[in-house]
């Protein structure tokens, strides 16, 4: 009786370790994997692609808890502001929260935002990159910078705003050459 408790014990052990693993890998995205081709709906409930953008621009897809609060309001406007420089280095700005269309279009008019928001209301986009908040609906601070072919050039994961701002346009600039 003692070998096949230890065995069954050993096996269980084996097994939890297994489905660990297999959730890992299927956790967040890193940098060389292919970034996955999302699509929704932007804050005036237009469809939109990731598909579309991948190929043509950088492609820098933020996630981010939600909208008019003091860390988000900070690093939409940090986007907005380096806007120029950012486009220089040919890169597409594209935020993205369990928030409405309809508070995103007010977000947008209350900070001049320049660039899309992505309603994910159902919170698919942030499943698929693994960046829900555990237990909630809203998803964590995370930056995805694609490349142009489609693979993850850098990824930033911080509560900190300007961190991502900061790392996201060292990214760019490098990927400019």
């Amino acid at each position: 009786m003692k070998i096949s408790a230890i065995a069954i014990a050993t096996i269980v052990g084996f097994l939890a370790n297994m489905a660990a693993l297999a959730a890992d890998s299927a956790g967040m995205p890193k940098a060389g994997d292919k970034a996955p081709l999302v699509e929704g709906k932007d804050q005036d409930g237009k469809p939109w692609k990731l598909s579309d953008d991948v190929g043509k621009k950088l492609v820098l897809l933020y996630f981010y808890p939600k909208d008019d609060t003091r860390g988000c309001t900070k690093e939409a406007c940090g986007y907005r502001d380096s806007m120029a420089s950012l486009k220089s280095d040919n890169v597409e700005v594209i935020g993205v929260s369990f928030d409405s269309g309809d508070s995103h279009q007010k977000f947008i008019t209350k900070y001049h935002l320049n660039f899309p928001l992505i309603a994910d209301t159902d919170g698919k986009i942030a499943d698929t990159y693994g960046v829900r908040m555990e237990g909630k609906s809203m998803a964590n601070r995370v930056s995805f910078l694609i490349g142009l072919d489609g693979k993850i050039l850098h990824v930033t994961d911080s509560p900190n705003p300007d961190t991502h701002l900061a790392e996201m346009k060292e990214a760019a600039a490098k990927a400019r050459g």
